[in-house]
């Protein structure tokens, strides 16, 4: 019998579909516009794109945006983080993802440069030298590239493209509907939070674009489609192909209700009928379907689709390696997945537990044509409950419960038969880059250990050492370039055969990190925070908040030392231990230094974090700024806050912070009540028009000089003056509150207008 933990081992380590020889019939993509993320985004990003089964980002490169003066164009990020899109290249390779190139004209929004053919010519020359050697013939990421201007060793763009907005209501709906052709790309839009750079939009009312997921990297709910469909295609992707359409069989009640349709592709492997409920009530009951088997009609019974819902249900799924299980080697032809109410992302089978994930938004079940009686025991969402058997049939019966998952995922597993031999990965949570880590592996018997080997991804190493004649123990080296966030897929064999698999998050030994910077805020619910960070000290000082998270797997000690241009910081260095994966924080008190009083503006300071204990631990820099904000006094300072290469001018006083852009005119960004992080300012600011202004600080004032026009902006306290030349709009945000706190607008004549805070 197959021990419960075993199983329950199996559906807590679930494992993305083995990749394919050959790439799928349809393409599943993201838009990514590198240059309207944050560049410190851009890994966290395109890491949960990964782990999530996207393979394959988009984007345009567009000319405007990275030409810097007249036939000098930059690539690599020296102008603005944004630019760099060399270092955009080399993390898609590090992550191993897919890059699809699209036309190389200007993005929507930015204000093309006028290009003599000289200068086109020196365009596409620079970026042809840098993206030829990047192609994926060359071992790079460049997979595809659409439309004309760039000569680069890559496939035509994969057509038809669907476009899907990843906010759209329908998109889960819209995402199946597309793959009835099972050809083209599925191209996902409107994923990520668009913050666009100064000056870029034609229309100076755009600043923040909202998508799927935020700028802090929430997901939000339309993320859930994505989601889903990344799921879906990475296990049926090869399948895709080879499946064709077939006319339903008429239902018990003659047709569908309004707003649900149902179509059914089928292939010799696999099967599958896609349902969409676009009505707004539920369907529940009865679907006809043809069985891929018999070709005789198939009722499949108890189907519930919630309104906006829709599912894959699998019909005739083999179970051996034709189907969606590359290692289910022990099945025979005739055994299958007759069908499943709930939808089918995919199906493991190690040492003889068969595990498979689906999205249950509601409870279903799973009908199993074997050619025996498995031996169990069940477990489904990780609780042991009871299976049906019909012997005569040769049948298993498996209820799948609803999931309580935002992307509706549950796994269930049945273990079919007591594995001759066995070898599995003993407590193994994660990898930490730059490392030796120790990694134990378990055996049913000290010869299978003796033949097994350890097969690792490429770069990493590892050192066997024998504990006991079913014990190995490997110190597994992570190569230092590897990307946080990512996994590493680890796996035991023996002459041949798998015996065990894990798929292993990778983790940098340490995390350190600013606990009490601002954040940037954009409308009342998007965030940024700048990097470095930014700490305003107010009075005779004030906190630098440092929070460390120890990723490894021992107890580790680090020492901290602040240090900074006209600082002081209490205590002068200290020293804290920190429990394996827990974090925990330091505070210093940072003070100007005596002489320096009169110097409020931005001090550049970092914070080295050394291993106390363990001297192995890296050395760790952390930058910072620390603004001094004198008691009843304003501050006025600049620095570039959203990574977009152009800086921000900042009003800040004890208790409310105002920002402002150089460029749509003197955009005013953020009006924020400092101790509760509340802004009043909408999402896309206020006075934004187009063109670049002039901005100087004038005392504790700023200064705006713009085509024909003159703004003077002071901060007293709490309350915010505009004095401008010419008339303000007319339209100026209402009083309105947050909490305990309200905003009044005054305005004294058309020219002037004191906006409050209380």
């Amino acid at each position: 019998m197959i021990r419960a933990g075993a199983l329950l081992w199996l559906l807590c380590n679930a494992l993305p579909a083995p990749a394919d020889v050959n790439p799928p019939a349809t393409v599943q993509a993201v838009e990514f516009p590198y240059y309207l993320y944050p560049r410190p985004v851009w890994e966290r990003e395109l890491v949960w794109l990964k782990n999530i089964g996207v393979d394959t980002v988009a984007f345009t490169i567009p000319a405007p945006y990275h030409q810097t003066a007249s036939g000098t164009f930059d690539l690599t990020g020296s102008t603005s983080p944004r630019r760099d899109l060399l270092g955009l290249i080399r993390l898609l390779r590090k992550l191993g993802l897919h890059a699809w190139i699209r036309p190389v004209t200007p993005a929507a929004g930015m204000v093309a440069t006028t290009h003599d053919p000289a200068e086109q010519r020196a365009w596409l020359k620079q970026l042809e030298q840098l993206l030829a050697p990047q192609t994926v013939a060359h071992g790079g990421p460049i997979a595809y590239v659409e439309g004309r201007g760039l000569g680069l060793d890559a496939a035509v763009a994969p057509a038809p493209i669907t476009t899907l907005s990843a906010t759209d209501p329908n998109a889960l709906a819209r995402s199946r509907e597309a793959l009835r052709t099972a050809r083209g790309a599925l191209l996902w839009t409107d994923v990520e939070d668009m913050l666009y750079p100064a000056g870029w939009s034609a229309n100076p009312s755009t600043l923040l674009r909202k998508g799927a997921v935020a700028l802090g990297g929430e997901e939000r709910t339309h993320a859930v489609a994505l989601r889903r469909s990344a799921a879906l295609l990475r296990s049926w992707g090869h399948l895709l192909g080879a499946m064709r359409p077939a006319n339903l069989p008429a239902q018990a009640a003659g047709k569908l209700p309004e707003g649900v349709s149902a179509y059914e592709l089928i292939s010799p492997a696999g099967s599958a009928v896609s349902l969409s409920n676009l009505s707004r009530k539920p369907f529940q009951g009865e679907l006809r379907v043809l069985d891929p088997v018999t070709r005789h009609t198939l009722a499949i019974p108890g189907v519930n689709l919630a309104a906006g819902q829709s599912l894959w249900l699998p019909v005739g799924v083999s179970l051996g390696p034709d189907g969606l299980c590359r290692d289910c080697t022990k099945f025979a032809a005739p055994e299958h997945i007759v069908y499943a109410t709930a939808e089918l992302l995919s199906i493991e089978f190690e040492n003889g537990i068969l595990a498979m994930e689906f999205a249950a938004p509601e409870a279903g079940e799973a009908i199993l044509q074997l050619e025996r009686r498995p031996v169990g025991p069940f477990l489904a969402a990780g609780v042991p409950t009871s299976f049906d058997w019909d012997e005569t049939h040769l049948r298993a019966r498996l209820r799948i419960p609803a999931s309580k998952q935002a992307d509706s995922r549950v796994r269930i597993g049945i273990a079919i038969e007591a594995p001759e031999t066995s070898g599995f990965f003993n407590d193994l949570h994660r990898l930490v880059i730059g490392r030796k880590n120790l990694v134990s592996t378990m055996y049913s018997s000290p010869d299978l250990a003796a033949r097994s080997r350890l097969r690792l991804p490429e770069g990493y190493s590892a050192t066997p050492v024998v504990k006991s004649p079913n014990e190995i123990d490997f110190e597994i080296a992570v190569p230092p370039e590897s990307v946080p966030g990512d996994f590493a897929n680890l796996s035991l064999e023996a002459d041949g055969a798998p015996l065990g698999r894990a798929r292993v998050p990778l983790f940098r030994d340490a995390t350190v990190r600013v606990g009490n910077g601002l954040q940037l805020h954009y409308g009342q619910a998007a965030e940024l925070a700048p990097e470095p960070a930014v700490v305003a000290i107010e009075g005779g000082g004030g906190n630098l908040e440092v929070a460390i998270r120890n990723n490894t797997l021992q107890i580790q000690t680090y020492r901290l030392q602040p240090a900074g241009a006209a600082l002081e910081f209490l205590p002068a260095q200290a020293e804290i231990s920190i429990a394996p994966t827990d974090e925990r924080r330091v505070e210093f008190r940072a003070f100007p230094a005596q002489g320096a009083a009169g110097n409020t503006g931005l001090r550049e300071a970092s914070v080295r974090v050394t291993g106390g204990a363990e001297a192995t631990l890296p050395v760790r820099i952390l930058p910072v700024r620390i603004l001094p904000v004198p008691r009843g006094a304003t501050v006025c300072w600049s620095a570039d806050l959203d990574g977009d290469g152009t800086p921000e001018w900042i009003l800040e006083s004890a208790k409310v912070r105002a920002v402002f852009s150089t460029q749509d005119g003197g955009r005013w960004i953020e009006f924020t009540w400092k101790d509760t992080g509340a802004n009043f300012l909408p999402e896309t600011g206020l006075f934004a028009q187009a063109g670049e202004v002039e901005v100087r600080a004038a005392g504790d004032a700023l200064e705006f000089t713009g085509k024909g026009w003159k703004r003077t902006v002071t901060l007293n306290a709490t309350a915010l003056t505009i004095q401008q030349s010419t008339a303000l709009p007319a339209e100026l945000p209402p009083t309105g509150k947050r909490g305990n706190l309200t905003l009044t607008v005054e305005r004294d004549g058309a020219m002037r207008a004191v906006f409050t805070l209380r």
